[in-house]
């Protein structure tokens, strides 16, 4: 727990309009909207002068790329192998905040995720650790590994030093991303990233993506899992936060069978619940397509008749991809209205994907 400034980020601002400028926050309409309010707490709250920073370890206790090398699994980032963070950190804040309340007589608004507010720039002012060139936060003693909660208050609390950058001349985390998202040191490049893909992206992912995200069907850990300085770290001991084993290394034809109803009893409390259970299947199917796996291509069958468009569309590009036989000899017969199957169906039959 470190405390910030509440105009400790002056530079924030300007750097998210950049990046926006760009178009790089892809469909994530919510950031524009929010811009103003995103650049500072005091945009958000001005009677805001001090920002209590708290970060939580959710490091893993294993590789957490060992996954990508079991084509016929699904790989879940680690933060979403956890029960839902939002709530287990929001109760852990409040109880912090109810106490610097009752003693100080201060305002207090507490914040994971559910306010415009820069947490990452925050984090690194109050002295919890820097932006590494994947431009998520970094610790020296817990690596990529850190949930970021805050806390605004009104009250005038001292100061923490703002940590100084320790990446030096390490590009592994630029060096391993499958989409290149990374297009300098310290930028981001949304669209081109895994994480928005599966998760933030509506509809059909570009296809130019599609094989590059392998068998990553809720997020990707890959720039954070190299970060050499996760040698620090130390897998969480955090019970309210610990990995279901369930979602370690789903097996794909399993997820890809499920309705909506048996998606949302598999990720009760998880946060691959809140994509909904279509674009999650859209991932699956994704990764049944990149296997290599021609057995899978009866779970891609099964799902061209799905209610989902996005669905249907998932699972045509699978079954090209493990049996162009069977694509090609369809796609003559199928007749789908929704114009982005449509174009699914009239791609070039492919060459089959190996293992």
């Amino acid at each position: 727990m470190r405390v910030a400034r509440a105009n400790a980020i002056p530079e924030a601002g300007d750097r998210l309009r950049q990046f926006l400028a760009l178009g790089r926050h892809g469909t994530m309409g919510w950031l524009a909207d929010a811009a103003e309010r995103r650049a500072a707490p005091n945009a958000m709250w001005p009677e805001a002068r001090s920002v209590v920073m708290l970060g939580f370890n959710y490091g893993p206790a294993g590789d957490p790329l060992a996954v990508l090398a079991l084509k016929d699994r699904g790989a879940i980032a680690s933060y979403a192998r956890n029960r839902d963070y939002h709530g287990v950190l929001k109760g852990r804040l409040k109880g912090i905040a109810s106490r610097l309340e009752a003693k100080t007589g201060a305002r207090v608004k507490v914040f994971v995720d559910t306010a415009p507010l820069m947490e990452k720039p925050l984090a690194a002012a109050a002295g919890i650790g820097w932006q590494g060139k994947h431009t998520n936060l970094v610790s020296r003693d817990f690596g990529s590994w850190l949930f970021l909660g805050a806390i605004l208050t009104d009250l005038e609390l001292p100061a923490d030093e703002a940590e100084t950058d320790h990446c030096g001349a390490c590009t592994a985390c630029l060096d391993i991303c499958p989409t290149r998202a990374m297009p300098a040191p310290y930028q981001l490049d949304a669209r081109r990233c895994i994480s928005y893909l599966t998760i933030e992206h509506a509809g059909p992912i570009p296809v130019e993506f599609r094989a590059a995200m392998g068998n990553r069907i809720y997020g990707c850990d890959d720039c954070l899992a190299v970060c050499p300085w996760n040698k620090f770290a130390k897998a969480t001991r955090e019970a309210k936060l610990a990995a279901r084993d369930d979602l370690a290394a789903p097996p794909l034809a399993e997820l890809a069978a499920l309705d909506e109803a048996g998606f949302r009893a598999k990720f009760r409390g998880s946060p691959v619940k809140r994509i909904g259970r279509d674009r999650f299947v859209r991932n699956v199917l994704l990764a049944i397509g990149n296997s290599g796996r021609p057995q899978l291509a009866a779970a891609a069958e099964s799902l061209l008749a799905d209610p989902s468009p996005t669905v249907r569309g998932a699972a045509v590009w699978a079954l090209s991809r493990l049996d162009p036989a069977s694509f090609a000899k369809r796609r003559g017969a199928v007749k789908d209205s929704d114009p982005s199957v449509q174009e699914e169906w009239a791609r070039t039959v492919p060459e089959p994907v190996s293992a």
